[in-house]
């Protein structure tokens, strides 16, 4: 819809960045906007398509006209299943077929622009680096996470903090739910807290923990979010009382 005609990166990095905000985008709708994100999947309208863009922004519309398009389409119809499924379960398919289009995408620029067995290998690897968008929805890959995790964690749900971590959550108020502290006799050297909690992903974006980042904790879903992808800073997160996600303040009973 954007078009490869107006964007075509021609490196692996261009590539891979034009992957990275086209899936951010996909991820925002499946995730932080999904109550919107439902709504336009009308089942009542024709075949639609879920679209990601390069600058992180998402669309519900319906397919290109022109045959063949300028880059692969999307699954159509992802409206007509909605109102047949579980809401979780449609996501979830909605998600799958997102991936694949996103690696579509991605190595239709690299067939395009010739890469050769070293880009392409390359480009695969950066994006596999990154949690599928299933895994995000889902929240397979939190719970790949939580089975990693030592059984010494204080509440074996939660990831230990780092020396950085802990620095960035004495900054977020108790409602943010700052990770804990380390235990002295826990028996963890800090090489292995830190690869635990670099594994700690975002149920917004899908992307792992940052150095001086601040974070907050879902006290409904238990699910951790970069404060910049809620739109929740660490200021804010003092006065209040319990944090819902987007998700968890959006769902509402439906058949």
């Amino acid at each position: 819809m954007d078009g490869g005609g107006l964007y075509n990166p021609r490196t692996v990095e261009e590539v891979f960045r034009d992957f990275k905000g086209r899936r951010a985008g996909m991820v925002k709708a499946l995730t932080t906007d999904v109550d919107n994100f439902y709504q336009q999947c009308d089942p009542e309208k024709e075949n639609l398509c879920l679209y990601g863009y390069p600058s992180e922004q998402w669309e519900v519309n319906l397919p290109a006209e022109e045959v063949p398009p300028e880059l692969p389409e999307p699954a159509l119809g992802i409206n007509f299943a909605r109102d047949g499924m579980q809401e979780k379960d449609w996501l979830s398919l909605v998600a799958v077929h997102s991936d694949a289009w996103l690696l579509a995408v991605a190595f239709y620029f690299g067939a395009r622009f010739g890469f050769d067995k070293a880009d392409r290998k390359r480009l695969f690897n950066m994006i596999n680096e990154l949690p599928t968008i299933f895994e995000v929805v889902t929240g397979t890959a939190k719970k790949q996470v939580k089975e990693k995790s030592s059984v010494s964690n204080h509440s074996g749900s939660k990831p230990k903090s780092n020396s950085k971590a802990q620095r960035v959550s004495e900054t977020q108020g108790r409602h943010s739910k700052p990770l804990p502290p380390k235990d002295e006799d826990d028996g963890l050297d800090e090489e292995e807290e830190e690869d635990e909690h670099g594994e700690t992903l975002c149920g917004a974006c899908g992307e792992s923990y940052g150095a001086d980042e601040f974070w907050i904790c879902c006290d409904i879903c238990e699910k951790w979010f970069h404060g910049k992808c809620v739109k929740i800073t660490a200021a804010r997160a003092e006065h209040i009382k319990q944090y819902k996600c987007p998700s968890c303040s959006n769902k509402r009973a439906r058949p």
